[in-house]
């Protein structure tokens, strides 16, 4: 599996987590929406950061270099994980207003 593929499993696991975990729901529904979807990126954020950080100490399988280019395929699985995250919010947990 590719890191792109890897966050796109963490994005909709992280949404469906943050809607079905019963602990964290409620806190999690307390919050305004501009906050939910901000609580949801900052957590993408350390997952990719922290792979890459890890991928550049050699502690996991190095996946993207120490280098621009592996900046630029870890903001690319950002992405992919932004849209998975979204996408599975959007589509199936939308709440009805």
């Amino acid at each position: 599996m590719t890191p792109e593929m890897i966050a796109a499993i963490v994005g909709v696991v992280i949404s469906l987590g943050l809607e079905f975990i019963p602990k964290v729901n409620g806190w999690y529904n307390t919050l305004q929406d501009s906050y939910q979807k901000l609580v949801t990126l900052g957590v993408g954020f350390v997952v990719v950061a922290a792979a890459f950080g890890l991928g550049c100490t050699n502690l996991l399988v190095p996946y993207w270099a120490c280098d621009w280019a592996g900046v630029y395929n870890a903001v690319l699985a950002f992405l992919a994980y932004v849209l998975a995250n979204q996408t599975t919010y959007a589509l199936f947990l939308k709440k009805n207003k």
